[in-house]
């Protein structure tokens, strides 16, 4: 399978599929395998964290899907590499942390078993691979668990930014960030031309349509394509059905305002959301006013997971760790694309064709 549309076709025809790795995960062996059955998959962009050790493993993962792809399909289009910036704390933005020689001994540690990152074990939390959702906040007996946020300074951001060459910067905001949201687009601002997208992603509020014209008319004119990310239920994707219609109900907003640039769901967004939007008319083919695309985060993450985690124990087990590498694993990577292709497919119905 492979996306034979270029990104922007697919923005155009309402077919935009972006996997987000997460803003603050950093697990370098997963992100390489999701973004490899994801990229044969057709995915349309790689939203990762801005660190660069992150960043170079999504490229070294984008040169094996190429090589992969061309095998089978030489139209092989290969999704853009995004990067996820905030103006301020956001939620995306932070970690969970505990002491575990804190916790009572007979504790059941339910922290464990809610983490959908597997980043609680008896050392605490793993760091590269929470990316603070903060399911284990509320749930602790002992209330023991916290988040540290980390916040940059624009001119910090922009520096880190300059030298890396991506495809796309994404920044995370809300209501009443202006003057922070401006001051992080005046460093960043002379790199924009060297982008291909845009992308400001945005929660829900009783004044968000005023806030994001407020930042259109702040960044325009732009040379590249600009999105407009709906953020529901942040990180709540692979909880239910339900998690879907707070992105849903934001994007209905956004199109209905006719602001300029496309519309993108996520938060919450999951096997749901597609078919939700089908129902009310919201995704092409339709006349009506529609979504260019969606993203998905922890469900697509979840999804491939327990086909992934098997690489680190082949590995083991062999004592080999090529093994971990999921292009050396046919039979792993054959599964995991194909799981991946069954919810990319559902915004791409001729990949399954």
């Amino acid at each position: 399978m492979s996306n034979t549309y270029d990104p922007l076709q697919s923005l155009d025809r309402g077919h935009w599929f972006k996997l987000i790795c997460g803003a603050s995960f950093q697990d370098l062996p997963t992100i390489r395998s999701l973004v490899i059955a994801y990229a044969l998959a057709g995915a349309d962009c790689i939203d990762v964290a801005a660190d660069p050790a992150v960043i170079q493993a999504v490229k070294d993962a984008l040169v094996v899907a190429r090589e992969l792809g061309i095998k089978k399909d030489d139209r092989l289009s290969l999704p853009w590499l995004m990067v996820s910036i905030n103006d301020g704390e956001d939620p995306h933005f932070r970690k969970a942390e505990f002491d575990p020689n804190l916790c009572p001994t007979d504790c059941l540690r339910p922290c464990e078993s809610i983490c959908p990152a597997q980043a609680i074990d008896m050392t605490g939390v793993v760091d590269r691979r929470c990316y603070g959702c903060g399911r284990c906040l509320p749930i602790c007996p002992s209330q023991l668990i916290f988040t540290r946020a980390y916040v940059s300074s624009p001119s910090a951001v922009a520096n880190l930014l300059r030298p890396l060459e991506i495809d796309a910067i994404e920044i995370h905001t809300q209501v009443g960030h202006y003057h922070d949201f401006k001051r992080l687009w005046a460093e960043i601002a002379p790199q924009v031309d060297q982008l291909k997208l845009l992308a400001i992603s945005c929660p829900d509020d009783p004044n968000v349509i005023d806030y994001l014209q407020s930042l259109y008319d702040l960044i325009s004119p732009l040379p590249c394509a600009l999105v407009w990310q709906t953020d529901g239920r942040a990180m709540s994707g692979d909880i239910g059905a339900g998690t879907t219609h707070a992105a849903i109900k934001m994007a209905e907003k956004v199109l209905a305002s006719n602001l300029k640039g496309y519309v993108q769901l996520a938060g919450g967004t999951n096997a749901y959301t597609v078919p939700k939007l089908k129902t009310e008319g919201k995704i092409a083919p339709t006349s009506q006013p529609h979504v260019a695309g969606i993203a998905y985060g922890s469900y697509a993450r979840s999804l491939l997971m327990p086909i992934i985690d098997r690489l680190e124990n082949i590995a083991k087990n062999h004592d080999n760790n090529r093994l971990q590498k999921i292009e050396n694993n046919p039979e792993i990577l054959d599964r995991a694309v194909k799981k991946a292709v069954e919810l990319v497919s559902q915004l791409k119905p001729f990949l399954s064709d």
